[in-house]
């Protein structure tokens, strides 16, 4: 995911950042909103983290998707956002060109995110659609060598765009830019691989899974009115999809307005500003989830308990029942 069509290479004679024109309360209050956004990103998604890997009963393939996702968030909101949001404040590149390349290395964590809602939407699709198989054949190991493939093909897909596109070679930058411009057989490939071909996936499966978990609701509560509707409850891959429907939901929410730039990027023109801010809410998602586990997912509540409380430094803690 690049900012393309910015190349101002060729007047950095001429070329100066801007100056601001905020006030100096306002300046300081943007920077104050920027550290509490990055700071509310890197904690939430850093106890997600420490709750999956610490509890094994949260060990479940569903579970580590989850824990995928909460990893890329935590190094987005670590490496990405702080440069991002200061780039925005400052509207200038104060870095450098070599945190400039890194900064464009370590966007990768997006499309990761974007993968690994994918791979979310495939595991519920496959859960709700296939309950045997998913049983039988979808273990956490597979889930982990899964997610550890993702990585991997995201990594080296954007080594790759870097390399032929000419980061890795010397060449002049103006001072205050950071911009990343693709040739016109890259940009159709990173189209695809970043924006298209998963975003099919998602929208596709995902219309499958409210389907079926729509069908499964229906007849759950025309059994349960003939038995117990007092006593019984949605079976938790119900629940799981409902869930991380939400989670995949806001995802899109938040991607589409640079998507749809990217997508329309050779026709429509806009400002560097306008297009970060795009950016900005991409970034937000990874701020977003957490509070969205928080809110529906009673164990994540529980964990959150049991980690400020350092509950969890006590023997045998890993075996403890969060879904109590």
């Amino acid at each position: 995911m690049n900012l393309t069509e910015f190349n101002q290479s060729e007047h950095c004679e001429n070329f100066s950042c801007p100056e601001r024109s905020v006030s100096p309360a306002v300046y300081i209050l943007l920077y104050v909103c920027s550290a509490a956004v990055v700071l509310l990103t890197v904690c939430g998604n850093i106890l997600v983290i420490i709750s999956v890997f610490h509890f094994k009963q949260l060990h479940t393939p569903t579970n580590m998707l989850v824990l995928s996702l909460a990893v890329s968030d935590f190094l987005a909101g670590i490496f990405v956002m702080p440069l991002m949001l200061i780039w925005t404040i400052e509207s200038c590149w104060i870095f450098g060109k070599d945190f400039c390349t890194i900064y464009w290395l370590i966007s990768s964590l997006l499309t990761i995110s974007v993968y690994t809602i994918a791979q979310i939407a495939v595991d519920r699709y496959l859960a709700l659609s296939y309950p045997f198989f998913y049983m039988n054949v979808v273990s956490v190991k597979i889930t982990r060598v899964v997610v550890g493939f993702n990585w991997c093909v995201v990594v080296t897909y954007m080594l790759a765009l870097l390399y032929f596109n000419g980061n890795f070679k010397s060449s002049i930058m103006c001072p205050g830019e950071c911009f990343f411009s693709l040739n016109e057989v890259w940009t159709v490939i990173d189209l695809v691989f970043s924006f298209i071909f998963p975003l099919f996936v998602i929208i596709i499966l995902y219309t499958r899974v409210f389907v079926i978990a729509k069908k499964h609701a229906t007849a759950i509560r025309e059994l349960n009115n003939h038995t117990q509707p007092k006593t019984q409850k949605n079976p938790s891959q119900l629940k799981a999809a409902k869930v991380l429907g939400i989670v995949v939901s806001v995802f899109l929410v938040c991607l589409l307005p640079y998507c749809i730039y990217s997508l329309l990027g050779g026709v429509i023109e806009l400002k560097l500003e306008t297009v970060q801010k795009f950016l900005i809410a991409l970034y937000l998602n990874s701020t977003i989830n957490p509070f969205i586990y928080a809110l529906f997912y009673p164990w994540f509540r529980r964990s959150i308990k049991l980690i400020i409380t350092l509950q969890i430094f006590q023997r045998d803690s890993a075996l403890i029942n969060v879904h109590s």
